[in-house]
């Protein structure tokens, strides 16, 4: 049976409409909220528990891959990583990640990670140095990772001045390894330029028996432990073929010097001039045309006590220049059989490059001023030459 539909009345009257629409408006303006169920807390609470558990989870999952990203395993450091002696250059600005790197390519260490590893945990991986590093046979890896991180070159110092002979050379490797390399030895495997010529091209000019000098690069160099008379002296060979790169032979070859004659004529000018770059220039530009035996003046004699001096080992007479002897240049046109000794770069530079408005001057000669300082005069005649040493001399 169908509901019926209550209305206030079957026909409402205006008053009634009225009424009823007046009661409807009191009614959805009365505050109800006291008798309104209450909404529970609940789901507030659990939803902040939820993020609460959440935000530790992940903190400690990231906390633990973090970990298991960056320890690893323990890397002993006593091991043994170093199988012959070898040499490696750490040039400046090296990263720690650079260094191992360049340990790898050199076969000091196996493994860079392991090297970072332990470098990392003995708090050494910022500490490294630059320098040229020596590493024996039997080294560990925490003996590397010291040894660059305290600048220890692990390498005995040789320092060859500019200007040295041989024979000079020879007692400072004696006295730098310590008598394991003898001036004997070192002098005996020097002697022989064309056991080493295979290798180094600018020896090819030398004559048979002649020695090395002249070719032993004047510098301060590290010797590995262990080194020999033959390491020592390719070490020296191989940084003078390192500092002539860049030199143009082009002028002393148009003079119809080899390599190995512009080394003697440098030789020369290192003995007879100063620390004077334009000096230099100045000297290598007389002795040119002291060479030419064309010239009027000295018909191709040096005339240089230099070379009388490297034979006798001494300031030499005038009797002694004037000898009959190999060196004199004096008695023989032209350069003597060797260089006298172990140029510098400069004069070197001062061979391939001579002053070129010095065309006609074939004398020079020089004395310390009041200051004490070095004081050179040139004359382009014998009599020139001879009123300078009046004046100066």
């Amino acid at each position: 049976m169908p509901r019926k539909q209550i209305t206030y009345s079957s026909h409402p009257n205006h008053r009634a409409r009225m009424v009823h629409a007046q009661g409807e408006r009191q009614f959805r303006t009365y505050d109800t909220s006291h008798i309104r169920p209450r909404k529970s807390k609940a789901p507030l609470i659990v939803s902040g528990l939820l993020a609460v558990v959440v935000l530790v989870a992940v903190g400690f999952l990231v906390v633990n891959v973090t970990k298991g990203c960056s320890a690893g395993p323990e890397v002993d450091g006593s091991q043994q990583v170093v199988s012959a002696n070898t040499s490696v250059v750490v040039p400046e600005g090296s990263s720690a990640s650079d260094v191992a790197a360049a340990l790898v390519s050199a076969g000091v260490i196996p493994d860079a990670d392991s090297f970072l590893a332990r470098a990392k945990a003995l708090k050494l991986d910022s500490a490294f140095q630059a320098g040229s590093y020596q590493f024996a046979a039997g080294m560990t890896l925490d003996e590397v990772i010291n040894a660059i991180a305290t600048g220890d070159l692990g390498a005995t110092s040789l320092t060859i001045p500019e200007g040295y002979k041989l024979a000079d050379i020879a007692a400072a490797v004696e006295n730098a390894t310590g008598g394991s390399v003898t001036a004997a030895d070192f002098t005996a495997a020097a002697s022989n330029a064309a056991a080493y010529a295979a290798d180094y091209a600018f020896l090819s000019g030398a004559s048979e028996g002649a020695s090395l000098e002249g070719f032993l690069f004047p510098k301060t160099y590290e010797l590995a432990e262990g080194a020999t008379a033959d390491s020592i002296i390719r070490q020296m060979l191989t940084q003078f073929q390192t500092e002539v790169s860049a030199l143009d032979w082009s002028y002393p070859e148009s003079r119809g010097l080899s390599i190995y004659d512009a080394v003697t004529l440098a030789s020369i000018v290192e003995k007879e001039s100063s620390g004077d770059e334009q000096i230099r220039a100045q000297v290598a530009a007389v002795f040119y045309n002291r060479l030419s035996s064309a010239n009027a003046e000295t018909a191709g004699f040096l005339q240089s006590d230099a070379t009388t001096a490297y034979e006798v080992g001494h300031d030499p007479s005038a009797e002694e220049v004037q000898a009959k002897t190999p060196y004199s240049t004096y008695t023989n046109p032209g350069l003597p059989p060797t260089p006298i000794c172990s140029p510098s770069i400069d004069c070197l530079q001062a061979v391939c490059a001579p002053a070129s408005d010095y065309g006609d001057y074939y004398y020079f000669i020089f004395w310390n001023n009041d200051a004490g300082q070095v004081e050179y005069a040139f004359s382009k005649t014998y009599e020139e030459h001879q009123r300078a040493i009046a004046e100066h001399l």
